[in-house]
């Protein structure tokens, strides 16, 4: 590839390409590489340490890397301090100026442009009508609150408008009810403005919501790359299964084409076609697969289960199943109809259907705690 300034029509707005960063002998990144195409939201996503924010301190040049590029707009920008690179970025922490007021905060990096005063009050006006803080412009952050505190720095992140904007972890310090709240006004800000979009979180229900493209990361690599419902519904690990979502894992062995052996019972699933016979996999199931209405006795992969356990969710139980007397082996989704219409109840028997084009199966994995 070429460095240019411009973008070509078939080049990602961003491209990382085998990028490491050590911290002594810890190896925080490990030759990760990712294409971003221009305009979309992309959310880094993975339980803490496992390098999303580390990956974007370097894209910003905050954390240089210690090997691998980074290109933008096709341009290598491996290099550069992070005043030579075209982003704006919003912290957990806000990062505003307390004794500054609202417009002083928004418009402080357009005056480090040197405008003149005219065109940065018209500037800040915008886009305090823009995040809905119109008449907050004399006021000082500490006479906002959180949510609208993060929303000023969201302001000034877009005062200069930036090709890249960098969200690292931006509404974690918040309550629940401002973090949905938020979620759907930087998304609608994102399909308004069309700026690419990066954002950290270890909140899987930030990154479903929110995100065009989810990046699920572990231990210093990518785990999978796609969009929400292919990560939710196609995870390609047991750690993205685990992690994005609740799952069941039931251990199994293979007992031929097609088939695995879980306890007693016998179950069709896609599998390798290579896997041999006897060896140890690991089922992976949502919780709401599990069938329960409509199930036929000797139907492929049915088998009679007893409730051990009702946890009420609000709109739907999350019911614990028994197999042959064994403690809890998996969990079931039911809705409040179906609760109420089969007569759910601790200790009622149940037939349970595990549809084989939901049943995901990987190699041996503990989940996590």
């Amino acid at each position: 590839m070429t460095d240019t300034a411009l973008n070509t029509p078939n080049q990602p707005y961003l491209r990382i390409d085998r990028l490491s960063k050590r911290f002594g002998t810890f190896a925080a990144l490990k030759e990760v590489s990712l294409e971003v195409p221009q305009g979309e939201f992309v959310c880094f996503l993975g339980p803490s340490g496992c390098g999303k924010t580390t990956l974007l301190r370097a894209i910003a040049g905050l954390d240089m890397q210690s090997s691998g590029r980074i290109f933008q707009a096709g341009r290598d920008i491996s290099n550069l301090p992070a005043s030579e690179r075209d982003f704006g970025i919003v912290f957990q922490s806000y990062a505003l100026f307390p004794n500054l007021t609202v417009q002083a905060n928004v418009g402080y990096g357009l005056v480090s442009r040197g405008l003149a005063k005219s065109e940065i009050a018209v500037r800040v006006a915008e886009l305090l009508k823009l995040v809905d803080l119109a008449d907050s412009g004399p006021k000082y952050p500490a006479q906002l609150s959180g949510g609208q505190q993060q929303r000023v720095a969201l302001a000034r992140a877009l005062a200069l408008s930036p090709g890249l904007l960098l969200l690292d972890e931006p509404l974690s310090a918040l309550d629940a009810r401002v973090r949905a709240y938020l979620r759907t006004e930087i998304r609608r800000l994102h399909q308004r403005l069309g700026v690419t979009t990066i954002m950290v979180t270890h909140d899987q229900e930030e990154a479903l919501t929110m995100a065009d493209r989810i990046v699920v990361m572990n231990e210093g690599v990518i785990e999978q790359v796609g969009t929400p419902l292919d990560v939710y519904r196609q995870p390609a690990s047991a750690f993205v299964a685990d992690f994005v979502g609740t799952t069941n894992f039931l251990n199994a062995r293979v007992s031929g084409p097609g088939r695995v052996r879980f306890g007693d019972i016998e179950l069709a699933c896609e599998l390798d076609p290579d896997a041999a016979p006897g060896s140890a996999v690991t089922l992976a199931v949502r919780p709401e697969d599990a069938v329960v209405r409509n199930t036929v006795a000797g139907s492929a992969n049915t088998f009679g289960a007893r409730v051990c356990g009702i946890e009420f969710l609000g709109s739907f139980c999350r019911v614990g199943l028994s197999i042959n007397g064994a403690a809890p082996a998996l969990v079931a989704d039911c809705s409040i109809n179906a609760v109420r219409d089969l007569a759910i109840a601790e200790g009622v028997e149940l037939l349970v259907s595990l549809p084989p084009e939901r049943l995901r199966v990987f190699a041996p994995a503990k989940p996590r705690p």
